[in-house]
């Protein structure tokens, strides 16, 4: 067995083996390149893994391809796999996220896109639907632009029940179905949006990153746009976890996937300042649902350190133990194989770095 990480940047995918339980990597690529890749999902449901990467072309628009060889081989359709509706008038901008369903729909990939919607593919990603009742929401003429654009980023279905879906959005906030889709409610109690007159709305908050705790399903973390809560009821209600967190502004949530309770982010200063902390390379974690946090930073760059990591450029493989990994915008890609307690280089001078996913091969 060995492990992908398969690394979006804005010219290109990059596929990076291990053979060596992740002691090193070699890197294959650019795949499309000079095409910003934001999307990437690895399916491994599948007796053959299905790589899914979304690209988009400054020339030929957004795209969704997919390889049954580990990225030998892509198949991109000559007709979009992910289109509106004449209809709808509106054009698609990009592919933000690229999701699997659960085990009990094995041929389920969800799509959140740019304008923010929900798609779904029920052959594996080769083409997929608008949902339309996200996008006949009452609440969507209101949803906003975030500074990155207005897009659905993060999609997670119930890993015990298909029919309960959570999206999150920039902006407009987490929404939760409990009927396969055919129906959204805003799932935003007690999320903060500092920035409207009513700094508690029923919706319209920018929340920039949602991420499920595998030992508890109802749990979620989220990443705002100042703020980082937990919700015990999978995203009816949120609490802060942020003390003991230098800022409370960043942009990826990762949860473990196999230990519940254990959780990492990237602070960056403040929404007017997106450095890192300190001007310190460090990821934080907790080991408690976000009780307490501790910086880990052993092999990371020392000295000042200057580069964001983006939502998406943060993730955790299925390996025991876990491994972590994160991208920046200078183009670095940096790997733990112990949860976060050490560090190395997987890349760098890579163009910025979109987004990351990792699975065992």
């Amino acid at each position: 067995m060995a492990t992908l990480l398969a690394i979006g940047t804005a010219k290109g995918l990059f596929l990076a083996t291990s053979g060596d339980d992740r002691r090193s990597w070699e890197i294959t690529g650019p795949h499309f390149p000079m095409t910003g890749v934001y999307a990437v999902a690895v399916d491994t449901r599948r007796p053959t893994p299905r790589l899914l990467a979304g690209v988009t072309s400054s020339h030929f628009g957004p795209s969704v391809a997919t390889s049954d060889d580990l990225g030998a081989s892509w198949d991109e359709p000559d007709q979009a796999p992910v289109a509106f509706p004449s209809d709808t008038g509106v054009s698609l901008g990009r592919v933000w996220q690229l999701m699997p369903a659960g085990p009990d729909e094995p041929d389920v990939v969800w799509a959140g896109t740019e304008p923010s919607a929900l798609f779904k593919s029920t052959d594996g990603g080769r083409s997929f639907e608008l949902v339309r009742s996200l996008w006949d929401h009452p609440h969507r003429p209101e949803w906003e632009a975030g500074f990155g654009g207005q897009a659905v980023h993060t999609v997670l279905p119930h890993p015990r029940d298909p029919a309960r879906l959570l999206v999150a959005m920039s902006t407009g906030g987490v929404y939760r179905s409990e009927d396969a889709g055919a129906s959204w409610a805003p799932g935003n109690t007690g999320i903060r949006a500092y920035f409207m007159p009513d700094e508690w709305p029923e919706f319209g908050q920018c929340v920039h990153k949602v991420a499920r705790d595998a030992g508890n399903p109802e749990r979620l973390y989220a990443q705002n746009h100042h703020g980082v809560y937990r919700s015990d009821d999978d995203g009816r209600t949120w609490s802060s976890i942020a003390d003991g967190l230098p800022s409370d502004f960043g942009f990826p949530m990762v949860a473990h996937p196999g230990r519940g309770g254990m959780v990492w982010t990237f602070p960056l200063v403040a929404d007017s300042e997106r450095f890192p902390t300190d001007h310190r390379c460090r990821v934080f974690r907790s080991v408690d649902a976000g009780g307490k946090w501790e910086p880990l930073s052993v092999g990371l760059p020392e000295g000042p350190f200057y580069p964001a990591v983006l939502r998406d450029a943060m993730c955790a493989d299925d390996s025991t133990p876990g491994g972590v990994y994160f991208g920046t915008r200078s183009g670095s890609v940096f790997a733990s194989r112990d949860e976060g307690d050490s560090w190395s280089t997987v890349a760098t001078h890579l163009p910025d770095v979109l987004c990351v996913r990792a699975a065992t091969v």
